[in-house]
């Protein structure tokens, strides 16, 4: 039961160190306490946990023009953050996660605003049909996080530049382009500004744990030889793109769940090594697929078998029964 609320607002505008403290505060976060956490990122481009950042964004592009690319802790898809972006995070002790809760502070603020917005599927926020929010999650063994996106004013052509959404995915949502299926706040609510949303958020959040009394954090009382471990973790070429090795065999597909491309090294008909990206928001199931794969003999019903054999809750058992049937028709 939550029975203490705190809230920080980073000044920092570099993702590499918003993540790192994102990442410190879920660490720290402690059990009965919730963490509002709003932060904002200058030209950035931030993927999935499992994602192929070469498939997701032009990062020629984008670093050419001064930007960033960033790797964050949760699955789903890559996102666009400049300062008409406001993030949010919500960080507590796995016994105290209640989306519902979360997402109610969220719709909340948003009706200060003078909008109304709705929660569609698992991970959209959206006004009209129009997503302005897309949420991800992450589960450790005692703490978890939920965060996403609140587009107020954010630069849709650059948007559109940066981020290469295929073209399976587009047609899977019945839109053709990012900028038909996303919408500014500010698109509702002209007057709307970054700092209104901020204030609405906190004012939300607040009133949704009411009772409790909300503590504003100071970022100087942080531990910071861990934040600059966390930070040179968050910036480093291996955590931001990781190996890009010369594939045997590199297949993809979509699932209703997620988009996967299975990438594999061979030796002498073996699996040397296996790389799974992917934008599903499970990242945890995406992240046991490798090892499951690697030393397996190269054939369909091998690679098939060693899927089916990993366990799982109900949604991941239906998940693996979908890639082993996936891979199993490929006959290789």
């Amino acid at each position: 039961m939550i029975s203490r609320i705190h809230a920080i607002r980073s000044e920092d505008v570099n993702p590499w160190r918003n993540l790192a403290l994102e990442e410190y505060l879920l660490e720290s976060v402690e059990k009965g306490s919730c963490i509002l956490y709003l932060w904002q990122n200058h030209n950035t481009v931030v993927i999935g946990k499992n994602q192929n950042p070469w498939r997701e964004c032009r990062t020629e592009l984008l670093e050419r023009e001064c930007g960033h690319l960033a790797r964050r802790l949760s699955g789903g898809g890559a996102v666009f953050h400049d300062a008409g972006n406001l993030n949010f995070t919500f960080l507590m002790h796995k016994e105290d996660y209640d989306l519902k809760r979360q997402v109610s502070v969220i719709l909340e603020a948003v009706k200060k605003m003078g909008i109304c917005a709705e929660k569609t599927g698992r991970n959209d926020i959206t006004v009209d049909g129009r997503k302005f929010s897309g949420n991800a999650f992450c589960f450790r063994k005692f703490n978890a996080y939920h965060h996403g996106t609140i587009l107020v004013s954010a630069d849709m052509e650059k948007m559109g530049r940066y981020l290469q959404v295929s073209a399976e995915k587009m047609n899977s949502k019945g839109v053709k382009s990012v900028q038909a299926r996303v919408a500014n706040l500010t698109d509702f609510n002209k007057l709307l500004t970054i700092e209104k949303m901020a204030g609405a958020m906190l004012e939300a959040f607040e009133e949704e744990y009411r009772g409790n009394g909300l503590e504003i954090l100071d970022n100087n009382s942080f531990d910071q030889k861990k934040l600059d471990e966390l930070y040179n973790k968050y910036s480093s070429w291996e955590w931001r793109y990781g190996e890009a090795p010369c594939f045997d065999m590199d297949v993809d597909t979509r699932f209703p769940w997620g988009g996967v491309e299975l990438a594999l090294k061979l030796e002498r008909g073996i699996v040397s090594s296996a790389t799974v990206y992917s934008d599903a928001m499970d990242a945890d199931f995406i992240a046991m697929l490798p090892g499951a794969l690697q030393g397996s003999v190269f054939s369909s019903s091998a690679l098939a078998d060693r899927i089916s054999a990993l366990e799982g809750d109900e949604e991941q058992r239906k998940m693996l029964e979908d890639m082993a049937k996936w891979i199993e028709a490929k006959e290789f």
